[in-house]
């Protein structure tokens, strides 16, 4: 017997329902988007939050719009406000790119620690996130195809280096695709590059991310509105332009 699935509405829980089964939530303070892809066999959450009690919080709500616990989490980069939830989901099957490198070692969980207290974290709450911060079970190399359900896979892709050595995005195929796309995009803000971006590749990156969703995808930004390609591709060329690198045009 085939196992179905009623989906519940989103906007009760405070989440932007995107396409069927398919979401993302705004998280306050630092604006930062987590998304939710739910099947009848499984759920993918993009990105945890930014402290313990703040993926707590998104595994209870991910938990009641999927219908079960959160089987897989994908981290799209090593930045405190999308990781350092990511030890409130026990059980789930953790991905990130494979370019994160020691990212989530010992001299990476501290950095993570004092960017989010520079950033006005709770210095206890960023401390206990990076105390138990979990480091992903599979890195991602390439692409990688995610099960939910008999028909239903999503596409995670390490279509980095750009706004960091290790950027992971997931393309949700349906009526609309949906692209999640990590600080590749940014909507509510200039895309910040700190010390672990890699400019001269960012705007090759962004061809990539065009490439896999194509033009009539909903690309979901890590902060801000969701966004069309067209509006993609205008930021690739203000990168290209902001660090001088030549643009190349999307086949």
């Amino acid at each position: 017997m085939k196992v179905t699935w009623e989906e519940p509405g989103w906007d009760d829980l405070g989440w932007e329902r995107l396409a069927a089964g398919v979401g993302r939530r705004r998280l306050p303070v630092w604006d930062c988007t987590v998304g939710l892809v739910a099947g009848a066999g499984g759920a993918l959450l993009i990105d945890a939050g930014s402290s313990l009690a703040e993926g707590a919080r998104l595994r209870l709500e991910a938990q009641v719009l999927a219908g079960r616990r959160v089987d897989f989490l994908a981290l799209t980069h090593p930045h405190f406000d999308h990781v350092f939830g990511a030890a409130a989901f026990a059980g789930a099957h953790v991905l990130a790119a494979g370019g994160v490198g020691n990212a989530f070692g010992e001299v990476g969980r501290a950095a993570l620690r004092a960017d989010a207290v520079r950033n006005g974290l709770d210095i206890r709450a960023a401390a206990e996130a990076a105390d138990t911060l979990v480091v992903p079970r599979e890195a991602v190399r390439g692409t990688r195809t995610v099960g939910l359900a008999e028909g239903q896979e999503v596409l995670l892709a390490d279509i980095g280096p750009g706004h960091t050595r290790g950027d992971l995005v997931a393309v949700v195929p349906g009526d609309p695709t949906v692209v999640f796309c990590g600080d590749l995009v940014e909507e509510s803000g200039e895309p910040q590059a700190g010390p672990d971006a890699v400019p001269s590749q960012w705007p090759a990156a962004l061809d990539r991310l065009l490439a896999l969703g194509g033009e009539d995808a909903l690309y979901v930004p890590g902060h801000g509105a969701v966004v069309d390609a067209a509006f993609v591709r205008a930021q690739r060329d203000a990168l290209a332009t902001r660090f001088g690198v030549s643009r190349r045009p999307v086949d």
